[in-house]
C-alpha cells in the first residue's frame, strides 16, 4: 500500500483526533486545523472525511498483514502465538490513538463500506489464531478440548478485554505486561 508522508500523517492525525474528541468531532475541518493545513489542502490527498478513515483502517489492514508475514514459520504453535499478540500489544502501545478506531466497530455500523473494512481487519487476525490453533491441537501442543473456533473466540475476547482496559486507563497500565498475563493465563488452559 502505497501512501504518501502526508496521507500518513493526516490519517494519523485522524486517529488522534478520534481518540481525544471522539468521532462526532473529526470532521475535515478540524483535522485541518490540527495539522496545520488549509481545507482545501487537505481535499487534494482525500475525497473526504470517509475517504480517510477507510485510508486508515486499509493501512492498519496492511501494516497487520505485514507483521504477520514476519512471523517465525519455524517456530512452535505457542511462540507463534505470543508472537501475534505481543505484536499486537507493541503496536497499540506505539499508536494508542488506533484503538479508538480499530475497536470502534459499532461508529461504523451504518456505513457498509467503512463496517467492512473493520470486519476484514477482525477475519484476517481470526483466521491467523484459527489457523495456529488447528496447528497447535495437530501437533497435539493444544488440548482438543475446544472446537478451533471456539478457542479462537475465547483468546481474541480476552485480548480484547485487556485492550479494553488499558484504552479506559487512559493508557496508565502496561498492555503488554497485561496483555502477556492473560495469554500466560490462556495458555494454562490450552497447553496439553
Amino acid at each position: 500500500m502505497q501512501l504518501s508522508s502526508r496521507q500518513i500523517e493526516i490519517i494519523e492525525a485522524a486517529a488522534l483526533r478520534i481518540d481525544e474528541y471522539g468521532i462526532q468531532n473529526l470532521t475535515t475541518k478540524t483535522l485541518a486545523q490540527d495539522i496545520g493545513i488549509s481545507e482545501p489542502a487537505l481535499y487534494r490527498h482525500f475525497a473526504g472525511k470517509n475517504d480517510i478513515l477507510l485510508t486508515l483502517l486499509q493501512y492498519f489492514k496492511h501494516q497487520l498483514q505485514q507483521r504477520l508475514l514476519l512471523l517465525d514459520t519455524k517456530a512452535s504453535a505457542a511462540v507463534t502465538l505470543k508472537q501475534i499478540f505481543q505484536q499486537q500489544f507493541q503496536i497499540f502501545t506505539e499508536n494508542p490513538a488506533i484503538v479508538s478506531v480499530i475497536f470502534a466497530e459499532s461508529i461504523f455500523q451504518f456505513n457498509p463500506e467503512l463496517s467492512q473494512k473493520v470486519k476484514e481487519i477482525m477475519i484476517l487476525m481470526s483466521e491467523t489464531v484459527e489457523n495456529n490453533i488447528v496447528l497447535g491441537q495437530k501437533q497435539g501442543e493444544y488440548r482438543s478440548t475446544l472446537s478451533p473456533k471456539a478457542t479462537v473466540t475465547i483468546i481474541t475476547g480476552a485480548m480484547r478485554m485487556a485492550v479494553l482496559k488499558w484504552k479506559l486507563s487512559k493508557h496508565q497500565s502496561d498492555l503488554n505486561q497485561d496483555g502477556q498475563a492473560v495469554l500466560d493465563g490462556l495458555f494454562k488452559l490450552l497447553l496439553k
